[in-house]
């Protein structure tokens, strides 16, 4: 083989490994930063794997939330009206998170039905509902907030005079 050819050959080569590299990191890096959704019909069901990361979503259900008067333990239930499964969450709560709300939490599923979150979310005001919690209650049936819309010009800021005297 020709030496040009034969240095070009293995220029190329090296470029080639070089890119398998960086495109195999690259995969690693994003299959560890994914959080797939899941519905609590479908960590129920058993379509969540355990022992995963991923983000869960739904109502809180009225009278489930227990705290533990000593730590900042808390553990409360999760439904869609389909599926009900129990959060167990230490730290403080997010200050609009309330029973019958819809939170997204991010964290483990340990079990089918408990979840260990490492951060819990809850909406930013009474219209508001994330993407993913509205679209699972409403294939599960659930009346929730379907069909409301953000009205606009109701954010919440504060209307009228200040005459300073």
């Amino acid at each position: 083989m020709n030496p040009v050819r034969k240095q070009r050959l293995i220029v190329v080569l090296a470029i080639l490994a070089g890119l398998a590299v960086a495109v195999g990191l690259a995969v690693y890096a994003l299959r560890q930063n994914i959080n797939l959704f899941y519905t609590p019909q479908q960590v129920v069901s058993g379509e969540a794997p355990i022992d995963t990361k991923m983000r869960v979503g739904g109502l809180v259900v009225d009278g489930s939330v227990r705290r533990d008067p000593d730590t900042l333990d808390v553990t409360f239930a999760v439904t869609d009206g389909k599926g009900t499964f129990d959060i167990h969450y230490q730290g403080i709560l997010p200050d609009l998170f309330r029973e019958g709300q819809g939170i997204v939490a991010n964290g483990t599923l340990v079990s089918r039905d408990r979840f260990e979150a490492e951060e819990v979310l809850a909406k930013h005001d009474e219209t508001y509902m994330p993407p993913e919690v509205q679209d699972a209650l409403e294939k599960a049936g659930h009346p929730g907030n379907a069909g409301k819309k953000a009205e606009s010009g109701s954010g919440g800021a504060y209307s009228g005079s200040y005459s300073g005297e």
